[in-house]
C-alpha cells in the first residue's frame, strides 16, 4: 500500500540532524568497538518550517493531523532525497496578515 504524500515545500533554512544507531561496546583496557545497529541505523530528522496564509496552512495542519504521528508518509526533503517520515510534534502560530507559521519535525522511519 502506498503511503500519502506530503507535498508542500518547507521555507529555506530546514534543518537536517542525524544521529546513527551504534552499539557500543567498552572493554577495560580503554579499548571500544562500535557496530551499526541493524541496516537502517542512519535515520534522518528534518526540523522544518511553512509559511502559509490560511488557505494554505490549514490542509497542511489538517494532513499532518490525519497523520496523527502514527502514519507515516512520502517525503522529498530539500536536498531531493526521497523517503518515508512521521511526525509526532507540530506547532501553528499565526503571525501578521493572516499568515500562519508551522513548525515540525520530521524523523524518517523504515517500514514495508
Amino acid at each position: 500500500m502506498s503511503k500519502p504524500a506530503f507535498t508542500w515545500t518547507p521555507d529555506l533554512g530546514a534543518q537536517q540532524s542525524i544521529e546513527p544507531a551504534v552499539t557500543q561496546t567498552k572493554f577495560g583496557d580503554g579499548y571500544e568497538l562500535r557496530t551499526a545497529a541493524g541496516i537502517n541505523f542512519k535515520p534522518r530528522s528534518w526540523a522544518v518550517t511553512f509559511s502559509k496564509n490560511a488557505s494554505e496552512a490549514l490542509p497542511l495542519l489538517a494532513f499532518l493531523e490525519a497523520c496523527g504521528g502514527v502514519e507515516a508518509f512520502a517525503w522529498t526533503d530539500p536536498l531531493n532525497r526521497a523517503g518515508t517520515y512521521v511526525c509526532r510534534k507540530w506547532d501553528a502560530t499565526q503571525t501578521v496578515f493572516g499568515v500562519y507559521s508551522v513548525s515540525a519535525a520530521f524523523d524518517e522511519v523504515f517500514e514495508y
